[in-house]
Parts: structure tokens; sequence; C-alpha cells
């Protein structure tokens, strides 16, 4: 019973207003993306997600994923003919390299196709998402035979591609991972063990599936130092590009989940299944990582994508739900009672998700433009600090986004009130699908943690410092705009509050690592506020500049940005306040006591 609407016009105002991406016409595949072109792209993304993707996203939950006895795979009644048309319109190669079949167009209008994927229909979005990841990864440590071979297929969308880390044993300490790699004369290796919790393992979809699996060649040395990263298609390739016979790689059993019934997360296991060396040996958990950020910026997304369309469902029932008169008076007198939008406290939940959504896109879109600056720009200095913006970010972006887009789809659901606990209504749904993100590809505590143990300090805080100067520079840039105050001072105070928790953890979290754990989530959920504030401010500037278009867009636009301003940063000086209150009451209590 749910509905998805892409926000398109939101989508080109990040793209043409906030980050105005013509600006980048020197770059490669930007001349290409005009503002016709971006509304032409997003128009039919639109129309893919909302006419083809969501209509099958709850059936595919109810119906889930199917393994039979000869352990293949059958995704839900509708997906395969949505994957066919998905492959059909090129959007997998959208912003790949042109060399092997992609059309290169910018990183960051992909991103938008992925929001709406994601949105209408999370569980689909995963097949090619990761097929996605695989294929960077690929194209960043591949041989050129490598690439030639697989890379053509799984930008066509002909060959998915999965990421395989996680053993029955061993979660986020892959130096655990007992998956063995035995050279063979002819240079390839052979694989086994067993990988657990991999998404799209096994399906129909695809006519190959391109298998990135972390294994320990035979003698390496032990740990993560050890750890070699393999190629290893589920189907041979022949010389001239024709499948072959299967290889030794199965898929064991379907995981029973809590959401995301329509993504088939396998047991895979290889028994001597047939591999290639991807990169340098003993260096396959660099490469991984290649994959890894992808995946995180991915699942960031998910978050985001999910606050949204539960955003819409929600908002469209409090519009129509007649409970209760308004506080202040009847607001429709002439019905039995007035529509639930009239309640603050309903309000308050759909504010908050509004306001976040909206900074999170900008936010998204933003760091995703970093992405192609890194990738395309002849300048060093802008390479250096794009890599150095997308690093300090994404374990942000993914522990941040995936946080508020499950409390949001929570309170999305609480607006339906019963109805939202009832299946057919569908936003439960929602909350299942949305609990994963806050755990695969790293849980959100290890991404704090990964943001304060290693992100903070590499190259002497270089990342943060140049990130805190360009906030500095913005409000200086646009002290004399009056209309723009109240954003610029909320920025600079969320900047001070930062500022003041990065000094405490230099000086309390050496001579007590229990501080900067203590902290870290804290520091965290602070970072991601000023970051959104970041984001309103520029994206109250370009707003100011186009409201005397008389478009109510931009009208509402200030006013969700308001209420970011004074109902949601005032949530920074929270997260400092117990950031600075250390790790001595959360350590006090023995274990045994719990």
């Amino acid at each position: 019973m749910t509905t998805y609407e892409a926000p398109i016009k939101d989508m080109q105002f990040v793209l043409n207003d906030v980050l105005q991406v013509s600006k980048y016409s020197n770059l490669s595949g930007f001349a290409d993306a005009s503002e016709d072109m971006i509304a032409a792209i997003l128009e039919e993304g639109g129309k893919l997600a909302s006419n083809v993707l969501h209509p099958i996203n709850q059936s595919g939950d109810s119906e889930g994923c199917v393994r039979h006895e000869d352990g293949s795979v059958t995704t839900p009644k509708g997906f395969k003919e949505a994957y066919n048309l998905y492959k059909e319109g090129g959007w997998q190669g959208l912003s790949f390299d042109p060399e092997y079949g992609g059309q290169g167009l910018p990183y960051v209008l992909a991103v938008s196709i992925s929001e709406m994927a994601s949105a209408a229909n999370m569980a689909f979005a995963m097949y090619p998402g990761l097929a996605r990841g695989a294929a960077d990864t690929i194209y960043a440590h591949g041989t050129d035979e490598q690439k030639q071979t697989y890379l053509p297929s799984m930008i066509a969308g002909d060959w998915s591609g999965t990421m395989n880390l996680t053993e029955p044993h061993c979660g986020t300490d892959l130096g655990l991972l007992r998956t063995k790699a035995t050279p063979q004369d002819d240079g390839s290796y052979k694989i086994s063990g067993t990988k657990i919790f991999i998404s799209a393992g096994e399906h129909d979809l695809a006519d190959n599936i391109i298998h990135l699996v972390l294994a320990r060649i035979e003698g390496a040395p032990e740990g993560v130092k050890g750890i070699s990263l393999f190629i290893v298609p589920k189907f041979f390739i022949n010389e001239d590009g024709s499948l072959g016979d299967r290889n030794g790689v199965s898929c064991g059993s379907i995981e029973e989940k809590m959401g995301i019934h329509a993504n088939s997360t396998c047991v895979m296991n290889y028994d001597e299944a047939t591999g290639y060396l991807l990169g340098e040996e003993n260096k396959g958990l660099r490469a991984m990582f290649t994959m890894m950020n992808e995946a995180r910026l991915g699942v960031a997304m998910q978050g985001m994508a999910i606050s949204e369309v539960s955003y819409q469902n929600g908002a469209a029932y409090a519009k129509d739900r007649l409970q209760g008169r308004a506080l202040t008076g009847p607001a429709e007198p002439d019905k039995p009672a007035d529509p639930i939008i009239v309640h603050p406290d309903v309000r308050r939940m759909l504010m908050d998700q509004r306001a976040f959504t909206e900074g999170a896109r900008a936010w998204m879109y933003w760091s995703a433009l970093h992405a192609d600056l890194h990738n395309k720009s002849e300048d060093e200095a802008t390479r250096e600090r794009a890599d150095d913006y997308l690093g300090l970010m994404t374990p942000i972006l993914k522990a941040y986004l995936t946080d508020k887009g499950y409390a949001h789809a929570t309170n999305a659901q609480q607006v339906l009130g019963g109805h939202g606990y009832i299946h057919e209504w569908g936003m439960e749904q929602f909350v299942r699908d949305a609990r994963i993100a806050m755990i695969y590809e790293g849980a959100n505590g290890i991404q704090a943690l990964d943001l304060v143990g290693r992100k903070l300090m590499k190259d002497g805080g270089r990342a943060w410092q140049t990130y805190f100067k360009e906030i500095d520079e913005f409000i200086s840039d646009n002290q004399g705009n009056e209309d723009l105050k109240p954003f610029l001072e909320g920025l600079a105070d969320a900047k001070k509050d930062t500022e003041e928790a990065t000094q405490w953890l230099a000086a309390n979290a050496m001579n007590n690592f229990n501080n900067a754990g203590a902290g870290s989530m804290d520091y965290l959920h602070l970072f991601a506020l000023l970051s959104l504030a970041h984001a309103w401010a520029q994206m109250a500037k370009a707003a100011l500049e186009k409201q005397g278009d008389g478009d109510a867009f931009y009208a509402n636009k200030l006013t969700t940005g308001k209420y970011f301003l004074e109902r949601m940063l005032p949530d920074a000086k929270s997260h400092l306040a117990k950031l600075k209150s250390g790790a001595d009451a959360m350590m006090a209590l023995p274990a045994e006591a719990f």
C-alpha cells in the first residue's frame, strides 16, 4: 500500500543550484551533464523507481528468495523482469569508464539514481549496487586482462558481483579468517572455505556472478597482513567470452533475516573453487577496501533513502487521517475531526525526517562530487583534498545516516499508529529493512572507532583541518548576507563545538584509550551535525538566491532549514557534554555485574 515518488526537484536543486555541477565542465563526463540532460536522466530514473521497482517492494518482501535443491536461487516474482529493464536502460554503467562500455557521466549523478532505487526497493537495489562495487574494485586493482575479461559484462549488467568477507567465526576481525587459497601451476588458486552473510550471493538475475573473496594463501602471515583477494566466477569464462562450466562455488543456504527478504543473503561454500589473484599477494584487505568504502557510502545512501520513502508515506497518511482536534481549535470544522498533521508531535516526527533527509541529500551528493574530483581532476591539490574528505566523511555518513534512517523509519511508522504495525500497510517493512544498514559493511560502533582512532589523526589531522578551514571561508565569504545570518551563526557554533570535542579527544584519549571509545559515537554524531549545518547553509544560500522566482519550493526549503537550526542542531551541545564526561562511569561496573 506504500507509494514512492522520486524527489526530482530536490535532486535538481542540489545538483544544479547548490553544487553547481555545471562549473566542472572541464572534467571528463561533466560537459555532457547539462541541466537538460540531468533533468531527463532523473525523470527516467524516477519512472523506473516509482512504476517498476516500488510496486514489487512489498510483494518481494512477502515472497522472499527461494533456494532449490541444486543450490540455485530464485528471486521474487517480477524481480527478473525489473532487472532486465534496469539493465536495458543502461543504468548500471551510467558513470563508468566508456572504455569498458560505460557512459562516463559524473558519479554524483549515478548516486542520485542509486538513491531512487534504494528508496523504491532497497532489496532490489543491492543487486546492481554490489555489482558496481565489485566492478570498481577490479577496475582499481585488476590487470588489463582481468579488466577486459570482466568489466564489459559487469558494466552492461549481464554479470553481477559480490564481496565475500565474513565467516562463521569472524566478522569485523578479518585477521581470523580461515578460507584458504592453494596455488596452482597455471597461476590460479584453489579456494576452499565458507562465507556467510553474502548479499546477492546466488540469484537468477544475471548470467554470471563474479565473487570477490578474501582468503589466505598457504604459508601467508597470520592476521590481516596475510590476506589476499581473489576473483572467483560462478561460471568459468571461455576464451571467446562465452560461459563455460560451473566453478566450485555454491549457495549452501539463504539466511533467514529480519528484513531485505528479497535479497538473497547466502551462506557460500567454496570447495576448491578456481580463483584468480586480484591485486598484490597478501594485500587483499587494502584492495577490498575499494569495494568496502563504496559499499559504506551505498549503505549511507540506504539510510537516507529509507528516511525519504517512509517520510513520504507518513506525511501522506498524516494529511488524510482524521483524529482529534487541533489544540488551537478545529482546523476543519466541517469534518468530524482534523487530520493529524495539525498536531505538533506529529509535525515534530515528520519535520525531523524532512530536515534530516534534505540536509543528508546535499551532504551525500557533496561527498559524491568529491569522488568525481578525486578521480577526474588534473589538479593534484584538488585530488588530495577530495580524497581526504572522502576518507573523513565515509564512516560518518555510513553510521549517522543509517542511525537516523532507522530512527526516522520508526517515527514514520509511529505516525501511522496501529496501522504502522500492520504488515499490509507496508511501513513496518521500512523499519525492518532499515535495521541492517546499521550493522553491515562495518557496524556503526566500528565506524565511530575508525573515525576517532584512524581518520582524525591521519596525515596530522589534515582532512578535518582543511574542512574546518573551508567552513570558515564560507562563513567569511557570506558575512554580509543578513538573510543567511542564522545559518552562518548555527554553522559557526557547531564548528566551535566540534573543535572543542576534537581538542578534548586529543588531550584525553592517549592517556586513556577508553575515553576515545566512550566518546567516539558522540563525536561522530557531533561531526555529522556540523556537516548537516554546512549543507543547510549552502542550501539556504541557494534558496535565497532563487526565492525571487515566487516558487514556494524555495520558501519551504528555508523554513525546513530554520527547523533544523532550532530543533536539531542544538543536539550538538548534548553530544559535546557527553563526550567530555569521559569513560569512567561507562567502564566502572565490573563485567560480572552485567
